[in-house]
């Protein structure tokens, strides 16, 4: 079996070896998608997979019509349940990312706060950034993210996420499924065109990139 179709083998499990992730560039296409980086919650380490923009980017659409708290999405690290629990509570956007069926895959969901912040940083599509107090940092991100600087992280080397390029996140806001602890009718978002981190009210319209991961073993 060569590396390559190891390692597509690998992602039908939901694994992933870590032998097999040192081989692979971020922008690269793994498990239906294309790699964006690693995140650390208590059960493990999970590469993260972008969908395809084509199918798996939403047009702008509100975080969810009720304002009211959603129990169960306020996690940093772990989109799938949070987008579980926006779906439950009715979310158009959390049943649209549930629902999504992409070369193959129908595990994916709205990324988390962390998940999402992984994203800008490995697939930005331009430079520079706004260099906030706390924009940037990332403590379910492998390795740790620190404060973004006005020069890093820099552009994505991988053509394809780049400005104009056939996978590139639009230079506007997007969704997480995290949900503000401070006010319960508003929900993080982050911007790529700067890289800017802030919770806005659920009844905004912004887009949306849906992703899957893969648990890494050794």
């Amino acid at each position: 079996m060569n590396a390559v179709t190891a390692v597509e083998a690998s992602a039908v499990r939901n694994t992933i070896t870590q032998a097999a992730l040192n081989a692979i560039l971020v922008g690269d296409p793994l498990g239906g998608g294309f790699y964006a980086g690693q995140i650390r919650q208590a059960d493990g380490i999970y590469a993260l997979i972008v969908a395809p923009k084509d199918g798996g980017e939403h047009d702008d659409i509100v975080w969810n019509g009720d304002r009211s708290r959603v129990e169960g999405a306020l996690s940093y690290f772990d989109g799938a349940a949070n987008t579980a629990a926006m779906a439950e509570a009715g979310s158009d956007l959390g049943k649209w990312a549930l629902g999504l069926q992409a070369n193959g895959y129908h595990d994916w969901y709205l990324p988390a706060r962390d998940e999402l912040e992984i994203i800008y940083r490995s697939l930005k599509p331009t430079a520079g950034n706004y260099a906030g107090f706390r924009d940037g940092d990332n403590a379910s991100s492998v390795p740790v993210g620190y404060p973004y600087t006005e020069q890093l992280p820099a552009q994505t080397s991988a053509a394809a996420f780049q400005a104009d390029g056939a996978e590139a996140f639009e230079e506007e806001w997007y969704w997480t499924s995290t949900q503000s602890e401070r006010h319960s009718g508003s929900a993080w978002t982050q911007s790529f065109n700067d890289g800017y981190q802030d919770s806005y009210h659920k009844g905004n319209e912004f887009r949306a990139r849906a992703v899957r991961r893969l648990l890494v073993i050794q």
